[in-house]
């Protein structure tokens, strides 16, 4: 687990379509009360309170009770776990995509 104590792995966070959609909602957001973000989904409350959970035990999320509300925002610094994984296999991917070209070329002459 990273330096942010993490409760559960951020690549498991982000596995779901569900809890992705969540992530980029409150990416274009400051903060979104539960019943704003339950609103654009075909699921109820504890459903959603589910995902957000999960997304909070990986530090992507935090919360906060405004009277009777539940506010969310979102903590990015956990995402770069993932783009520091991406860019390591990218690497890989770059090289070969580098030596398919290369075979190609010779094969055309």
């Amino acid at each position: 687990m990273s330096e942010n104590n993490q409760l559960r792995d951020v690549f498991d966070a982000i596995a779901d379509p569900t809890r992705r959609r969540l992530i980029r909602m409150l990416s274009e957001a400051e903060e979104l009360p539960l019943h704003e973000l339950t609103a654009q989904f075909q699921m109820g409350r504890t459903a959603v309170s589910k995902h957000l959970t999960i997304l909070k035990e990986a530090g992507l999320v935090f919360d906060r009770k405004v009277g009777r509300e539940t506010r969310f925002r979102l903590n990015a610094s956990p995402l770069k776990e993932i783009q520091d994984w991406v860019a390591f296999y990218s690497k890989f991917w770059s090289s070969n995509m580098l030596r398919l070209k290369q075979l190609l070329e010779e094969e055309e002459q």
